[in-house]
């Protein structure tokens, strides 16, 4: 498994929390909840690039 993927599958994680963690904030109008959710998702979505640029420069060497 690339590092590039292990990326992405921990941003996916944190992606699903924070969606979890924010509509249990607006459900219990707890705004704290609610932006640790979008925090969270935020993460997630850095992880995911972080993945990407991986896989990128793995490609980039392999062709080489």
């Amino acid at each position: 498994m690339s590092d590039g993927f292990k990326d992405k599958v921990k941003g996916a994680g944190d992606k699903v929390k924070g969606e979890a963690k924010e509509a249990f904030g607006k459900v219990t109008d707890n705004k704290k909840k609610q932006a640790e959710g979008k925090a969270d998702k935020a993460k997630g979505a850095a992880k995911d690039k972080k993945g990407d640029v991986k896989d990128a420069l793995n490609d980039s060497d392999e062709q080489r």
